[in-house]
């Protein structure tokens, strides 16, 4: 119905609601898991998951069923058909890209261009015109909310103007998009919607003047501001803020408009396929034949600037636009003479670029050859032609204070032309916005409010991005932000109003760092501020801006340079929507926009008052001056014009800040504006092209602040409506209030409380929420809907059964009829009957025909008048009945309407009450806190300014105290220094006095004196030299303390700054710590969740089981049915042909009998048509049977592959639950490992906190210490200046006397000077030694305690060098025995190694599972993230785990790195060193043959050397071959000295190499220095227990000597040891019996299992039986339900048969009774008929005999079905049992294999301890003999040393454990070893605290030795005398041998400990691991 009431503009409109609520689309997506998967052309595809491999996915698409393979991270959820085309895309419940595109492509293809995503109104270009924007659409949608109307314009305007007039707050529609998307019409459409609904004129045929104008400014600017591109026929080149002004009424009272970047440039050039602005073509084409004359006009290819862009625009006539826009400029109200003049301006321009300079010939001067179009320049601009032409080609220029002509380059003269045009349309453009303005605010009504309309361009990324791209970028950026807050804003409102908790994020924070790169003024400055900053430095470049550029932002995370450069004045800015690449080529230009000064000065001179107009501010012009200053170097030349004018950067910055603050004082609408393809095509749409439009446009941006919190709303009454079918039990009946019921049905949903909110009026979802409910939802109606199926199948199949059982008593009837008609055929009788019953009222016949011809006429016509009163009455009746029901839907429709009318105004007149009393007390309490919140922002304001006065005034003073602090201590020098200086001049004044007084009285005792004042000066200097060195030495003690204070203070400072990191790493190790317990905690409920799941879907499957087996069982039943029917039927048609047969034979007998009369032959032929339309009925019974047979089997093969289905899709399912559960429990398994690390890391930490605490604590005692002795040292200073300045005063006397001696004090002070340095060094020198002899004194004691160890070692091995020289050979054969044992040992290392590098490549393995690991838990989180946000805090902990995960992975790589650079410099090296010596010695052999060559050449030249002085001397006649002599001499000469430069060359490489090689020796010994310290630091252990073998074997050979002294004494020790032995070895038998039986037990136990197993295969092989049983039975069922139906069918035709002849009797009946007169001839044949009717009721019964029989056979049939199926269930439970014991006996054969273990552990275990105890107390025994031998002072010193042993052994203990521990950490990650390492831990803390029981039991044993001192001695020292006398087999006997025994055994027993991971035990009792 809708569809048919739907116009054609609602159809670009309206949503087609049937497509969404279609069940087939709806079914669809249930079945198949739709998903989209990334595509290159269409974006992404609709495809459905097929299966998962780990982290890729099959997916087939849905378009081509093609198959592929994707990751898992790439595929994105599909939402629900119920959200196909949503008008509003927040409310998409998977709120991703391919979603937004899907949906944006659907609403497209459909027609509807307008759709909402939040905030914001995307609209996309149609390409055609589309009937949605008439005068009706407007009063559709005029005072209608957002969500009663689809999306559009009209509605976004609407609401604006609704808002603005109620809330009284201004309005701002903000149009945004690329060039061609339609921001300029969608801004049209708002100017008209407000045109018509805010007119002043309402009511009127025309509208107001005003209305006039703001709808007529359009056509202006656009004809002065547009222009043709590639991507749109009427691109607007400008950006525009439209400002109309509305009064309190709501009428337009007034206009304005502002605009931004105009592109001036494109009058000047433009690309191929573009041109330039409108107003010129339209100049050209529709200019008039007089204005076409003063204009100066040429046709447009005579114009340069126009060659380049001239394309005719389809559809647009330039002559016919020319007029409508001359029409537009009259009603704005401008004359024909300023139309004039701004059309000589536009011609003007368009002149400038006819003029050509040429270059003068050897000059770089510019002339001008043709002047004709400056002349018609200056014509149009009324200024003179030559003064234009000296200022365009030698304008003047100012330099200095004097005025120069400059002569002008050909490129400087064009440049300058070309901006005097561009200059001159952009003030033309200014000058007629200005204009425009004035025209709409010239009403005198007062505006209220307004409402701006921006139409900008957006975001822009091309391949080359200039200055104007970086201004739209920056706008864009604004905007964004200012969208981000409001949303921000509006969210908050929203959950605030509907009562929601939420913490609220401000997302226009995120773009405030790219925002302040671009426009902060300083600190640093940025992109704008340093572009106005060069435009002023003189020399600037665009090259050093960006070098500027880049040294002040290099820091800036969003600033970086590109890393390919094209240019050098190319860098990277990152925005919100993407990475832009900017050029800044001629950025300095275009911000200072320069212009030729002596033109633009003219043009204010112009004759024409319009042109002055227009350049009346040129002096506020960059002019030629300026330009040429900034060439200059001289410092002044910035400083000329500096403020005179402002750039085009800080202009447009100005510009933007007042928009933003306009825009950010109103209630923001954005309206998105799309362009689908550029081609231009309608109803295509290019996916690539829209998504990176809506990334740029910022709805992705929107739609990722929408997914933060709860974008999904649905308020509680459709939510109810929809989704109650899930909750159908939890809702009582009755009334309840939607959010109760709401309430209510969460509870029983059991959602997560994190996935929704419940507001006042809504309820709230996270994304992903609303999918999940649709699919339940699904899941619940299918149920529904099959179960309703089910009934309505079942009833109709019952009537159908009921049917056939009517037409088989029928056919039952005919067959009985049929029966006795045959048994009476041959009966005399009836013939006679039959030929008698014809002659019977022959005569009346004739009579009673008429009459009955005569009523059956009547009764036709009769029956015929009924039938049209019936008729009518029955129409009648039909319309009435529509119009009841009608009447009564409608009255019903209004009841309810009524009833949620008076609900809903009860509820709204509560809510208004608490509203308007909430709205009361808000207004009070915003009073309140206003007022609170200005004397709060005063105080503040006040605090703050107290507070900086304060920090300031802080900072003075401590300035100033600094300053005092050092003029004090200078002052205090100084004062010191004068204060000595006074005492040292009034000592000397009193001096001078009193000895001017008693010089003549001291004459004469001077002489006398004079010796004594000598010795005491000689005292005095002395003294003075003493105590100048002791001050010296406190000087420099002072000193010294001082830096070690102050040292002391920087490590306590750092110790301090370490303590508070390494807390701060604790707390966040513990929180980490905490937060993966959480989430440890919340993965294992996810896992029983799973579990859970994965129950539940068992229970699914063995229910499906269940139903397949019922089915199987019923198709059984059908099978036998099938059969018993098919035998039926063969009966019936044997029966039938008898009946055919029998028919024939009447047939035959009638003819013979019904020939004499017409009415016989009437019956004869109704007997024959009611013959054949029983065969037809038969036949059509037949046909209909098989169809149904037919379907049933087809129904049954569908119900059979449906099953199928389910039984694949529930082992799919239960796969990915395994797959799932077992990714769960690695990642458990994981954390767990993760945990455990941490733990021992926080163990580790807080191990290094409690050093660090003492060693702080250390410092601090050291600090204090120093204190004290600064302390003491400063009273000592105070004390020696004191006795100083009683010194001085002596001195000052002496010095008086003897001022001879100054010579001598002079030296003196040079010698102090050499013994203050010398005491400095010896104070160093000896703290050194007293560290030194700290050291020493430690190292003393240390070499005084082993001295005495050596000493009484000594002392043993002197008492046993003749024992040792005897028992030489024992030795070397128990030498050899235990270099084996060494060597087993060392086996085991070797095998412990290849352990740890096994363990270590198992842990390599796990790190790399670990990584897989990371990346499906990515994808998770991603999925996770889709479905429950509420797990932000746990994934921002996972996020910092990765990162330090990342960090540990990056360290680590680095460190792999770093020893793989080693490793390669180490080979590197090795092989440069190997080269390096292969060329050393090839040249060492070239030297040396260099050198060999030499002395050979050097051998020659002597010989020729003494020939020649031979030839000489001789003076032969040889003279003419001396002069070739001597040249053969220089030639060798000059030979050697090129062998000799060789040579030295050859010497210099052999040096260089050599020096190389010297150079790679060192690297390689450093290598290998490392190299060997690593192998060092690695085999410590393997030393170490070395060591400790070592040990073992010294104390052994001790304590073989011991044991061959004290052999009696020890007899009954070693019967003991032998008895204990026995025991073990009982102990040990015991055992293997054990363990023998124990694997009896497993044995018997595993023969159990193979039994199970068997029982298990036969009970799966007789239940493969019992299922093949069961098909059978279902086979046989079907085939009797078949015959049964087969039997059913031809019962019913014997009913009809019966029913037949039944009536055939009543009418012989009827012809019997009138037949009066041959009654009595024809009771015999009545009788007969009788006799054959009762025959044929008992073959009825007999039928229905057999048909009992058939149905008793069909329940036993069922019931042996039940049976089957109970057997069935029977087998399937006693498998499960089987199953279920069997898993049991596996356990079984698990625990008694750990038993096993368990048991043998536990044996060797007492093995070992048994042994080391009785080999503790053997070493006990001979320490106390060995102890016993000594003095009593011995004893102490043992005791001390037992101590230090047992010190060692605790440490021992302790590192053992740290062994175990580590081992145990191994064991986490392989965790086979992980028992083996925790017993053995068990076991070393058992030994401990058996070494501790040995300890104790030390001192007691000590006791009774001493008792016993006497008897054992006398007793060693008769085994000493025998063994001396003895020889040396007697020490091999059979005591020596047992000995022996135990030894090996307990040796054997060490090596098993040392194969399980441990090491064996020394004598002390101690075992290590």
């Amino acid at each position: 119905m809708a569809k048919k009431q739907m116009t054609e503009d609602e159809k670009f409109l309206f949503l087609d609601k049937d497509f969404i609520n279609s069940p087939v689309a709806q079914a669809d997506w249930a079945a198949k898991k739709l998903v989209w998967v990334p595509s290159e052309k269409n974006g992404f595809e609709a495809a459905s998951i097929k299966e998962e491999h780990g982290e890729e996915v099959l997916v087939e698409l849905a378009d081509n069923a093609k198959k592929m393979t994707v990751n898992k991270d790439d595929i994105q959820r599909m939402n629900p058909p119920k959200f196909s085309k949503v008008e509003d895309m927040a409310e998409l419940t998977h709120l991703n890209e391919a979603s937004v595109l899907h949906n944006l492509r659907e609403r497209y293809f459909s027609g509807l261009i307008y759709t909402y995503s939040g905030l914001f109104c995307v609209v996309v270009n149609p390409y055609k015109m589309l009937p949605i924007y008439s005068e009706k659409i407007i009063e559709m949608y005029k005072g209608k909310k957002r969500h009663e109307v689809p999306p559009h314009i009209y509605s976004i305007t609407d609401n604006a103007y609704r808002n603005m007039m109620q809330n009284r707050e201004d309005q701002s529609i903000l149009c945004t998009g690329e060039s061609g998307a339609g921001k300029t019409e969608n801004t049209k459409k708002v100017i008209q919607y407000l045109a018509m609904v805010a007119s002043s004129h309402k009511g009127k045929k025309d509208t107001g003047e005003l209305e006039k104008q703001l709808l007529q400014a359009n056509p202006i600017l656009e004809a002065f501001g547009n222009a043709k591109t590639i991507k749109n026929d009427n691109s607007s080149r400008f950006g525009k803020f439209i400002r109309i002004n509305f009064d309190v009424t709501g009428y337009i009272v007034g206009a304005n408009i502002e605009t931004y970047l105009l592109e001036k440039s494109r009058c000047i050039r433009q690309a191929k396929t573009e041109r330039a602005f409108h107003i010129f073509y339209y100049m050209v084409a529709g200019a008039k034949d007089k204005l076409r004359e003063d204009l100066l006009l040429e046709p447009w290819n005579k114009y340069r600037f126009l060659l380049e862009g001239h394309v005719q625009i389809t559809g647009n006539q330039d002559d016919d636009m020319y007029d409508e826009t001359m029409e537009a400029m009259s009603i704005m109200g401008l004359t024909d003479e300023e139309r004039t003049d701004i059309l000589k301006v536009v011609s003007s321009v368009l002149q400038l670029g006819n003029i050509e300079f040429k270059k003068e010939r050897n000059q770089e001067q510019a002339t001008m050859p043709d002047n004709t179009a400056a002349q018609k320049v200056c014509h149009l601009q009324g200024i003179n032609v030559i003064d234009f032409t000296k200022a365009i080609l030698t304008p003047r220029i100012k330099v200095g204070r004097e005025v120069v002509q400059k002569a002008q380059t050909k490129e400087q003269a064009d440049f300058a032309v070309e901006a005097l045009a561009k200059a001159m349309y952009e003030r033309l453009f200014r000058w007629i916005l200005g204009r425009v303005n004035k025209a709409l605010d010239k009403t005198k009504r007062q505006g209220a409010s307004f409402l701006g309309i921006l139409d900008i361009a957006g975001f822009e990324i091309f391949e080359d991005n200039s200055f104007e791209q970086l201004c739209i970028n920056y706008t864009n950026e604004k905007l964004q932000q200012l969208f981000n807050h409001t949303m921000f804003i509006l969210e908050q409102e929203e959950y605030q109003r509907e009562g929601i908790e939420w913490n609220f994020i401000d997302f226009g924070l995120d773009l405030q760092p790219c925002i302040e790169l671009i426009e902060r003024p300083n600190n640093p400055p940025g992109i704008l501020a340093l572009l106005d900053e060069e435009c002023w430095f003189p020399k600037a470049t665009d090259v050093s801006f960006v070098e500027k550029l880049v040294n002040t932002h290099s820091n800036q995370p969003k600033f970086s340079k590109p890393k390919q450069l094209k240019d050098k004045t190319e860098f990277s800015v990152q925005h919100y929507a993407g990475k832009v690449d900017y050029n800044a080529r001629a950025w300095l230009t275009k911000n200072m926009d320069p212009l030729n000064d002596n033109v633009t000065a003219l043009l204010t001179n112009s004759s024409n008052p319009f042109m002055a107009e227009l350049w009346r501010d040129s002096d506020r012009v960059v002019g030629l001056d300026t330009i040429a200053k900034m060439t200059d170097s001289g410092p002044s030349a910035s400083k000329t014009k500096k403020g005179m004018f402002r750039t085009v950067g800080q202009l447009y910055k100005e510009s933007l800040a007042k928009l933003m603050t306009t825009l950010h004082n109103t209630q923001p609408n954005f309206v998105r504006c799309i362009i689908p393809n550029h081609e231009k095509r309608a109803g295509k749409l290019d996916a690539n092209l829209v998504l990176e439009q809506l990334r740029c446009n910022g709805v992705l941006e929107g739609i990722r602040i929408c997914r933060q919190g709860f974008p999904n709303r649905i308020v509680f009454q459709e939510f109810r409506q929809r989704y109650e079918i899930l909750a159908a039990g939890a809702i009582p009946k009755g009334f309840m209030d939607g959010k109760q019921a709401c309430c209510v049905m969460m509870k029983t949903l059991d959602l997560d409380t994190n996935l929704y909110r419940i507001g006042q009026s809504k309820i709230f979802f996270r994304t992903g929420v609303l999918a999940q409910l649709e699919e339940e939802r699904d899941m619940k109606i299918t149920v529904i809907i099959i179960a309703f199926q089910s009934q309505a199948r079942g009833f109709l199949a019952r009537k159908a059964f009921a049917k056939r059982q009517q037409q088989l008593t029928a056919m039952r009837v005919i067959q009985r009829n049929c029966a006795a008609y045959l048994k009476l055929r041959n009966w005399q009788w009836w013939r006679l009957f039959t030929k008698v019953k014809p002659l019977l009222q022959v005569t009346r016949q004739e009579e009673e025909m008429s009459l009955k011809e005569e009523e059956l006429k009547r009764i036709k016509e009769s029956s015929q008048r009924f039938e049209t009163e019936l008729k009518d009455i029955s129409l009648k009746h039909s319309q009435l009945v529509e119009e009841r029901n009608q009447l009564q839907e409608q009255l019903q429709a209004e009841t309810e309407l009524y009833a949620e009318a008076e609900e809903m105004r009860v509820r709204l007149a509560t809510k208004k009450q608490e509203l308007e009393e909430i709205l009361h007390e808000m207004e009070a309490r915003l009073e309140e806190e206003e007022d609170r919140s200005i004397l709060l922002q005063e105080e503040k304001k006040k605090m703050q300014q107290q507070i900086q006065d304060l920090e300031e005034h802080l900072e003075e003073e401590e300035d100033a105290r600094q300053k005092l602090q050092l003029e004090k201590v200078t002052c205090e020098g100084k004062i010191k220094k004068l204060e000595d200086d006074i005492l040292v001049m009034d000592d000397q004044n009193n001096k001078l006095q009193k000895e001017r007084k008693q010089l003549e009285e001291r004459v004469a005792d001077l002489s006398s004196n004079l010796a004594e004042e000598e010795e005491k000066s000689k005292n005095l200097t002395k003294l003075k030299n003493k105590h100048e060195s002791m001050i010296s030495e406190l000087e420099v003690r002072l000193k010294k303390e001082e830096k070690n204070r102050q040292e002391l203070d920087k490590a306590k400072r750092k110790l301090e700054a370490e303590s508070n990191d390494l807390q701060e790493q604790i707390a966040d190790l513990q929180a980490q710590i905490a937060d993966l317990k959480a989430q440890l905690a919340k993965k294992e409920e996810e896992l029983q969740n799973a579990l859970a799941r994965l129950e539940d879907e068992m229970a699914q499957k063995n229910n499906a089981l269940k139903k397949i087996r019922e089915l199987e069982g019923h198709i059984s039943d059908l099978q036998d049915d099938l059969d018993s029917e098919r035998a039926a039927r063969n009966k019936a048609e044997k029966m039938k042909r008898d009946l055919g047969e029998e028919l024939e034979a009447l047939k035959s007998e009638l003819e013979d009998t019904l020939d004499t009369t017409a009415a016989q032959q009437e019956l004869r032929a109704k007997r024959e048509q009611e013959v054949t339309v029983l065969k037809r009925a038969m036949e059509e019974e037949s046909r209909n049977h098989e169809a149904q047979v037919q379907e049933m089997r087809q129904k049954h093969t569908q119900a059979v592959e449906e099953l199928t289905e389910q039984l694949e899709q529930s082992k799919r399912v239960k796969s990915t639950l395994e797959k799932a559960k077992q990714a769960l429990e690695k990642e458990t398994s994981e954390l767990h490992i993760e945990i455990r690390s941490l733990n021992t890391s926080k163990q580790d930490v807080e191990h290094k906190k409690k050093k660090l605490e003492g060693q702080l604590g250390e410092l601090q005692s050291r600090f204090n210490e120093g204190e004290r002795q600064k302390a003491e040292l400063t009273d000592r200073v105070s004390k020696i200046t004191i006795e100083l300045e009683g010194v001085t005063n002596l001195l000052n006397e002496a010095e008086g006397k003897n001022i001879k001696l100054n010579k001598d004090v002079a030296s003196l002070t040079t010698q102090v000077h050499d013994t203050q340095e010398l005491l400095a060094e010896e104070t160093r020198q000896k703290l050194q030694f007293s560290t030194k002899l700290r050291q020493m004194e430690d190292d003393r004691n240390s070499l005084q305690e082993q001295l005495e160890e050596e000493t009484e070692a000594k002392r043993n091995v002197e008492r046993h060098v003749s024992t040792l020289n005897i028992q030489l050979s024992d030795f070397k054969k128990k030498l050899e025995e235990m270099s084996g044992n060494v060597e087993m040992l060392e086996e085991n290392k070797k095998k412990l190694q290849r352990d740890l590098e096994a363990s270590n490549t198992q842990y390599e393995e796990k790190a790399a599972a670990y990584d897989k690991m990371e990346k499906t838990k990515n994808r998770l989180q991603q999925e996770l993230e889709d479905v429950l946000m509420d797990l932000d805090s746990q994934r921002q902990v996972v996020s910092n785990l990765e990162k330090k995960q990342k960090k540990f992975d990056q360290m680590l790589a680095e460190e792999k790195s770093i020893s793989s650079k080693y490793a390669d410099e180490r080979d590197r090296a090795e092989a440069e060193a190997r080269e390096k010596e292969t060329k050393a010695l090839s040249l060492a052999r070239a030297l040396e043959e260099a050198q060999d060559g030499r002395e050979e050449l050097e051998r020659v030249n002597k010989a020729l050397k003494a020939e020649m002085e031979d030839l000489v001397s001789s003076k032969d006649d040889v003279g003419k071959n001396v002069h070739e002599l001597e040249k053969s001499k220089r030639g060798l000469e000059a030979q050697v000295e090129e062998m000799k430069t060789q040579l030295e060359e050859l010497e210099d490489e052999l040096q260089a190499a050599e020096d190389a090689k010297l150079r790679l020796e060192v690297n390689m010994q450093a290598m290998k220095a490392q190299f060997e310290r690593d192998l060092q630091g690695r085999d410590e252990q393997g030393e170490d227990k070395k060591r400790q073998l070592v040990k073992q074997v010294r104390e052994l050979e001790t304590e073989l000597e011991d044991e061959r002294k004290q052999k009696a004494s020890m007899a009954a020790a070693k019967k003991k040891m032998e008895g204990d032995l026995k025991d073990l070895e009982d102990q040990i038998e015991t055992s293997n019996k054990g363990r023998d039986e124990a694997i009896k037990q497993l044995r018997k136990l595993q023969a159990q299992m193979k039994d199970y197993q068997r029982e298990l295969d036969d009970a799966r092989a007789a239940r493969e039986e019992v299922l093949s049983t069961a098909k059978e039975s279902e086979r046989k069922a079907k085939s009797l339900e078949a015959e049964l139906m087969q039997l059913q069918e031809d019962l019913a035709a014997a009913e009809r048969g019966k029913k037949q002849a039944e009536a055939e009797r009543d009418e012989l009946a009827d012809e019997l009774s009138s037949n009066t007169s041959g009654k009595s001839a024809l009771a015999d044949e009545k009788r007969r008929l009788e006799a054959k009717i009762a025959q044929l009721e008992e073959e009825l019964e007999e039928e229905q005999s057999n048909m009992e029989i058939v149905n008793d056979r069909l329940r036993k049939s069922t019931q042996q079905v039940d049976q089957l199926t109970n057997e069935l269930q029977s087998e399937r439970s006693t498998s499960q049992k089987n199953e279920s014991a069997r898993q049991q006996m596996e356990r079984q054969n698990k625990d008694l294999k750990a038993k096993l273990q368990e048991m043998e552990n536990q044996v060797k275990s007492k093995f070992k301890s048994s042994i080391s105890a009785l080999e503790a107390k053997v070493a006990q025994l001979e320490e106390q003999l060995e102890q016993e031998n000594r003095d009593k002072q011995n004893t102490a010193k043992a005791m001390r040393q037992k101590d230090k042993k047992l010190k060692d052994l605790m440490i021992q203990v302790e590192d053992e454990r740290k062994q175990a521990e580590q081992y145990k950490d191994q064991s986490d990650k392989a965790t086979s070893r992980v028992k083996q390492l925790k017993r053995q831990l068990e076991e070393s803390e058992e030994e401990s605290q058996r070494i501790t029981a040995a300890r104790r039991k030390l001192q007691r044993e000590l006791e009774e030795a001493t008792e016993a001192n006497d008897a054992m001695s006398r007793e060693v020292n008769s085994l000493k005398s025998k063994l001396r006398r003895g020889n040396e087999p007697s020490f091999s006997s059979t005591p020596r041998r047992t000995g022996g025994g135990g030894r090996r055994t307990m040796i054997d027993s060490s090596d098993a400990v040392d194969d399980d991971g441990s090491v064996g035990g020394d004598y002390n009792g101690t075992k290590g691991e």
